[in-house]
């Protein structure tokens, strides 16, 4: 299996995101909307690392000696600041312009994040486990969801964690996600998302277990269009985010 390809890995997504490598780090460009969603996700997940590890989230680098790696990383606007909270990060992704963009803002913030171009089923293969695995928003632009899950489960350690974020599949996240981001607000491309291919909490769920995880929360995010900001929401029927858990050995 080479670097660049597997099982997971859509073609024409990674070419799509090849494209506009170069805008990760613009917080005005086509990645704005993920400026604005980073804060919830970084918060999210450093405060459900710190409630597995009994730890204070609010201490200076609550991620101390923890192992992570971002799976889909793109230009490590998510890595980065994992990385500034204490954690070890490993950033994939199949996009070489992505992790040269990756590596360069990294370097010179003086950011330590091992940035790789590989799938995460070559790591998993190789038998690097982690204590923390991110699959955010990458689950709707692989070719079989299941099967990247289940390889994503796998380089879970025991007792460790797995995040995910994507996208539910109804009518309002296509009325929202697509129609409204991509053609109307333009927040996106045109073509970032299929609507086929948004995963529901349940679907995501069973992939999880069948990975031999327990999803032991699902949150929902909300926009809140006055404010142009995001918070944690119990609506679940656009975008969602899981924890989920391997059981200690």
């Amino acid at each position: 299996m080479s670097e660049t390809t597997g099982p997971s890995i859509d073609r024409d997504e990674v070419a799509r995101f090849e494209r506009i490598a170069a805008t990760w780090w613009d917080e005005a460009g086509p990645m704005r909307v993920l400026h604005r969603f980073n804060p919830v996700r970084l918060t999210y997940i450093r405060d459900a690392v710190c409630r597995h590890l009994g730890r204070d989230p609010l201490q200076p680098r609550p991620l101390e000696g923890v192992s992570l790696v971002d799976v889909g990383c793109g230009g490590g606007v998510l890595s980065e600041p994992l990385a500034r909270l204490g954690a070890t990060v490993t950033g994939l992704d199949p996009a070489p312009t992505n992790i040269r963009v990756a590596r360069a803002h990294a370097a010179e913030a003086g950011v330590p994040v091992d940035y790789r171009g590989e799938t995460i089923e070559a790591v998993a293969e190789a038998g690097e486990r982690f204590d923390v695995v991110l699959a955010m928003e990458v689950v709707e632009h692989v070719v079989d969801m299941p099967a990247f899950v289940r390889t994503a489960c796998t380089a879970v350690k025991p007792g460790g964690l797995l995040f995910a974020a994507t996208i539910n599949r109804t009518l309002r996240s296509f009325a929202l996600a697509i129609v409204g981001a991509e053609y109307v607000l333009r927040w996106l491309p045109r073509g970032t998302h299929d609507w086929e291919k948004f995963v529901t909490p349940a679907e995501l769920t069973r992939a999880v277990e069948a990975g031999g995880l327990a999803v032991t929360d699902t949150s929902g995010v909300a926009y809140h269009p006055l404010g142009d900001r995001w918070s944690i929401s119990r609506d679940t029927a656009v975008n969602y985010m899981i924890t989920a858990v391997r059981p200690a050995a």
